[in-house]
């Protein structure tokens, strides 16, 4: 067994093996980038995603599951440190600023105090043997907080200069998705994806013989870029399947005051201005990386199944954020535009309801809190998301409103469907009816004041509950006045 924190072997002293015979398993499975929209089952995008489709069926699906935000060009960052501390976007800043300051204990632990103990060490405190495999992007070592840590991959696999900048119509493309010379996910000789289903797999195999129940936390880099898939899976898409958004635009024009685009890395994917054909071509090479996934997951959940755990096992799907491919004319996820802050959300297990979908708003982040209360362990005072059962069980409809923020740059709330979007820096407010413009593409900002000083001064509550310290009174002085 790994070291652990002091208060979890308190914690473990005063139970046994026999508390825990009842405890279900929890198997969470985390993609990296993936938009609500990829998956078939949901309806918006012909995708092959028969395995994630299957999920959807033996379970609820959130369709309005929302990452908070990011105090970093690297949105996954931010996603995953509230995912495993429980605690709001800037808040979790803070965890993530001190970890690795603090002087360690001669165990050789960080000697936090207990607010600071990560979601696989809360699990571990209700006696479950963690597992974990894949990206990890947080700030601690995933040796030291899991039972068993296997391929701690990083935030990306490694890109290649031929891989920006491209494709430009009518000349060769210096860069393939399956040339494994460019390494990425093929670095190691076997795609990374293929490995993390390995690992799970493995995992079932290691849990045959204990009595303690599982937490696996099962994270793929894919589909993040360089989105890599062996050439039959990029073959299932020729250009002419591959359909460009509605929304899409060869240039957005807030890009250069809002985050600066041209400058980040995601978005020096493509070129400028956008192309069609270019969009095509990175939605294709999306979508083949996503099947590939796909695929694996089938494997894991497979896996599952044969084990004999599956009708005590709550699976929980999800990414940490999602990506624009095109729409807007962006590539990344430096903005708070639906397609890059909504991600899938999928559970499964004992109970829960069969091919339902949610539309209360949720965090991705719940599914700590969630996993907590299902595994009756007993949730922190620091852990501010809160567990989706209430809404699974039909007695809740989730937040009132959902916060949104990118570093300084960029603001939202989400409340009674429609979202505000500030960007200080220009200064320039947005409003869309997300019931009557789900994509996004018609600012109603003009002919609707009343409206956005009701949501400004929502947003104000959200900014005092996750201690947002941005001063928007200088952008906008008359919003502030009330």
């Amino acid at each position: 067994m790994h070291r652990i924190h002091q208060a979890l072997i308190i914690l473990l002293s005063v139970t046994g093996p026999a508390a825990y015979a009842e405890k279900p398993n929890i198997l969470f499975i985390f993609s990296d980038d993936q938009c609500y929209e990829t998956i078939r089952a949901h309806g918006y995008t012909d995708i092959d995603t028969p395995n994630l489709d299957r999920l959807v069926g033996d379970g609820t699906t959130f369709s309005h599951a929302y990452n908070m935000g990011s105090w970093s060009g690297a949105v996954c960052v931010a996603s995953r440190h509230m995912l495993n501390t429980g605690t709001f976007v800037w808040r979790a800043q803070k965890i993530s600023d001190n970890i690795g300051k603090a002087k360690p204990t001669h165990e050789g632990i960080p000697n936090f105090p207990a607010e600071n103990l990560m979601w696989s060490q809360l699990m571990k405190s209700g006696g479950y043997n963690t597992y974990f495999t894949g990206k990890w992007h947080v700030k601690a070592n995933a040796e030291e907080i899991f039972d068993v840590a296997r391929h701690i991959r990083p935030g990306m696999p490694n890109q290649t200069p031929e891989g920006y900048n491209r494709p430009i119509q009518g000349q060769p493309d210096p860069w393939s998705p399956y040339d494994e010379s460019f390494e990425g996910f093929w670095k190691g000789g076997v795609h990374w994806s293929e490995i993390v289903a390995d690992d799970a797999i493995e995992f079932f195999e290691m849990e045959q013989d204990k009595e303690e129940p599982f937490f696996m936390y099962i994270a793929f880099n894919a589909p993040h870029d360089p989105r890599q898939a062996p050439k039959e899976y990029i073959d299932r898409y020729p250009l002419d399947r591959i359909e460009v958004p509605e929304n899409f635009l060869p240039e957005y024009p807030y890009k250069d005051q809002i985050d600066n685009s041209e400058k980040l890395r995601d978005e020096k994917l493509a070129p400028f201005p956008r192309s069609e054909f270019a969009v095509q071509v990175h939605r294709q090479e999306y979508y083949a990386i996503i099947t590939h996934m796909d695929e694996q997951i089938g494997r894991i959940l497979d896996a599952l199944e044969a084990s004999g755990e599956i009708d005590n096992t709550y699976v929980f799907y999800s990414s940490d954020h999602g990506l624009s491919v095109g729409h807007h004319g962006l590539i990344g996820k430096q903005n708070l535009f639906d397609h890059s802050v909504r991600v899938p959300l999928i559970v499964s297990g004992p109970n829960i309801e069969k091919g339902k979908t949610s539309n209360a708003p949720v965090y991705l982040q719940d599914i700590m809190t969630t996993s907590l209360e299902l595994g009756g362990v007993p949730v922190p005072d620091h852990v501010e998301f809160q567990s989706l059962m209430p809404v699974v069980e039909g007695q809740s409809n989730g937040y009132d409103s959902i916060y949104g923020a990118y570093l300084k740059s960029q603001r939202s709330v989400v409340k009674d469907h429609f979202k505000l979007v500030l960007y200080p820096n220009v200064p320039k407010v947005l409003l869309f009816d997300l019931n009557a413009d789900p994509l996004e593409m018609n600012d109603i900002s003009a002919e609707n004041p009343e409206k956005i000083r009701y949501l400004f001064k929502e947003f104000q509550k959200l900014q005092e509950d996750t201690d947002d310290e941005l001063d928007l009174t200088e952008s906008f002085p008359d919003l502030a006045k009330g």
